[in-house]
């Protein structure tokens, strides 16, 4: 069966999500370079990298990144943004990166983990940051903060854009946050294309102990990108910074 990430970032994710803006992609990097401190042409590694928007704000602002994503579709877009070629881009599972690792530093965006039905495979997407990265190398995990996504979840939602009706489904079901998108051409009266997503909900302590078990250590956890310090009740997110110990 074809799992539901294989599925859901193709033409219609560009659709669904054209709203995320390049210029708060330069605020979040500039942020992200304060917790890393990276020196000058640090190589970077920008995991499930999607249109590439974190990627390429990671290159003006002088570092060598690869971006590295599953889907066909999303690396397209950031190849066609990428007009002077300033980015690696890599077509790979998370869970398995064919490359050689030695960046100094990992960065893994905007809830890009937690797909996977099992904890496990959950646990080889930070082995395989462990891997990616030199001893010393850094690393930020963004994921949603749970509590703040059980108390502000919106459970249905409609708009919609280029002449498509975009209708949106949430709800916390075992253990996961899934949201169900119909998409419908207005003009046409079709029957609505239909994607799904699903990611698994973790506490912070749960992900501090994921990460021990891949050998990576927590530096500091955060709120979100205007958030110094994370808080469960309040924050909006929970983005982990941290390195890979020397062996």
């Amino acid at each position: 069966m074809t799992a539901w990430y294989e599925k859901s970032f193709g033409e219609d994710y560009l659709l669904v999500y054209k709203h995320r803006d390049v210029h708060g992609a330069y605020e979040e990097v500039h942020k992200m370079i304060n917790w890393l401190k990276l020196r000058p042409r640090a190589e970077v590694l920008d995991l499930c990298c999607g249109m590439g928007r974190h990627s390429l704000a990671l290159a003006d602002a002088g570092f060598q990144v690869t971006g590295v994503d599953l889907s066909d579709v999303l690396l397209r877009e950031a190849r066609e943004l990428d007009a002077d070629h300033r980015v690696r881009w890599c077509h790979a599972d998370m869970r398995k990166i064919p490359l050689g690792g030695g960046f100094d530093a990992v960065v893994n965006l905007f809830t890009s983990f937690g797909y996977f039905p099992e904890d496990i495979e959950q646990l080889k997407v930070l082995r395989a940051i462990h891997r990616m990265l030199r001893p010393e190398g850094s690393f930020i995990l963004d994921f949603i903060n749970t509590a703040y996504v059980q108390k502000h979840l919106v459970q249905h939602s409609v708009r919609e854009d280029e002449g498509q009706r975009i209708e949106e489904y949430r709800r916390i079901r075992d253990g996961f946050v899934q949201k169900e998108i119909h998409i419908t051409d207005i003009s046409a009266g079709t029957e609505p294309r239909i994607y799904k997503e699903s990611v698994k909900l973790y506490s912070r302590e749960q992900l501090s102990e994921m990460l021990e078990d891949a050998d990576l250590q927590v530096d500091q956890v955060h709120g979100g990108y205007d958030e110094e310090k994370y808080d469960e009740q309040t924050s909006p997110r929970m983005i982990f910074v941290g390195h890979r110990p020397t062996d």
